[in-house]
């Protein structure tokens, strides 16, 4: 009788079991059915020897029902809403607009850039400072392989004096030297480079040229090398500067020295640095010679700054070049160049030029006690002998106080 409760309660427990699974089981099958049946139907026709396929379109996923097990005991496991995300449409790229190509003025002042592939960088950038402005005109005149040292290739002195004569323009703008780092044949014999008599005849041919434009009233900038990336070329860049640099003032040409500008604050290569805007960006080309257009435009911002002394707008040379010594054999000695109305710029050259219009106060203290005693007459050598010994202007021949010296001269 025990044995028959026993069966007859597993049987009961069979049979809810069994409903369970069934209950779970008989969704999956039906949903699978109409899965099936609204699978994509497929029909084929063939027409003039080609196949045309027609499905229909799939539908969208069938949602997941609910068991008897998720009403009983629950579902942790939550379906998410599926996330639709709009594509986003990105702005069309656009160039900036190009600004408006100002045309020249008849009478626009010419300004013609001379020099080798670094004066035809500093022309184009020259180009762009002053496009908007119609009364300034940029003539390249860059000749890229050219130098001073080779006249056989191509000659400097003769191309401008040919300029010259044709009037052709009315600031000049030099900037040349890269390709110059060569040897030099003179009457026959060849010297090397930065050799006395190479010097002496490289730093003529300068100064040739700035006269030919002086005589000319061309008002000229002679525009110095910046560093360069190799150390040796970078080197005799530096003594080309200084030859340039005091052939162009003893003609009366104003020197633009770029060197610093350019420079790390050692004073060495840098490929990079800050552009008009104050953002570093490379300065210079890979070849490590060369300007980048951000470097170019640098320059002739620089350049701009010099050129306010001769160019102030309207077409015409702002300031006219007169020089008092034309004509006279003090002409050609090293002297500060005279840029018109008077105004004179200093050699930028040790012991060139001692101003003495700008004594500091200090040094007329070391004269007498009370500076607002000085004599405007001069210095009185009585003053040297009575100064007392210990005072900076006794010079070791000062009075003691309190000594009285009968024969000081000992005679």
């Amino acid at each position: 009788m025990q044995r028959k409760q026993n069966r007859f309660v597993l049987f009961v427990i069979g049979l809810v079991v069994a409903a369970l699974v069934l209950t779970d089981l008989l969704p999956s099958f039906a949903q699978g059915r109409e899965h099936m049946e609204a699978a994509p139907v497929s029909v084929a026709r063939q027409e003039g020897g080609v196949i045309l396929v027609a499905q229909a379109e799939t539908p969208a996923q069938p949602k997941k029902r609910k068991t008897l097990m998720d009403l009983l005991f629950g579902n942790d496991q939550q379906e998410e809403a599926p996330v639709v995300q709009k594509p986003v449409k990105k702005p069309k790229a656009e160039l900036p607009p190009a600004k408006p190509k100002v045309e020249k003025a008849a009478g626009a002042t010419r300004l013609a850039v001379f020099g080798d592939s670094m004066a035809t960088d500093l022309a184009k950038a020259l180009d762009r400072f002053y496009a908007e402005d119609p009364n300034l005109a940029i003539l390249d005149q860059a000749v890229g392989d050219s130098g001073l040292v080779r006249v056989d290739y191509f000659d400097w002195p003769k191309t401008i004096a040919d300029k010259i004569a044709e009037n052709s323009f009315d600031i000049a703008v030099v900037i040349v030297g890269i390709n110059d780092r060569q040897k030099m044949s003179l009457n026959g014999q060849s010297y090397p480079s930065l050799s006395p008599e190479w010097v002496t005849e490289y730093s003529a041919r300068v100064a040739r040229i700035v006269q030919q434009l002086r005589a000319a009233n061309k008002p000229t900038i002679w525009v110095g090398l910046p560093p360069m990336e190799a150390p040796k070329f970078g080197q005799t860049m530096i003594q080309i500067n200084e030859v340039d640099r005091l052939a162009a003032f003893g003609g009366g040409a104003e020197f633009l020295d770029i060197y610093e500008k350019f420079a790390t604050e050692e004073g060495k290569y840098t490929a990079r640095g800050p552009d008009l805007n104050g953002t570093t960006v490379r300065m210079r080309k890979d070849d490590g010679i060369h300007f980048s257009a951000a470097g170019a435009d640098k320059l002739a911002f620089y350049l701009s700054q010099s050129l306010r002394n001769y160019y102030r707008g309207g077409g015409t040379v702002g300031l006219a070049v007169a020089d008092p010594l034309l004509g006279t054999e003090a002409q050609m000695m090293v002297r500060p160049p005279y840029q018109g109305l008077g105004q004179m710029k200093l050699l930028e050259v040790a012991g060139a030029v001692i101003s003495l219009t700008h004594l500091t106060r200090r040094a007329a203290d070391l004269v007498t006690r009370d500076t607002a005693q000085v004599d405007p007459t001069g210095f009185d050598l009585t003053q040297l002998i009575e100064a007392p010994v210990g005072r900076a202007d006794a010079f070791g021949v000062g009075r003691v106080v309190g000594v009285e010296v009968e024969n000081p001269t000992g005679r």
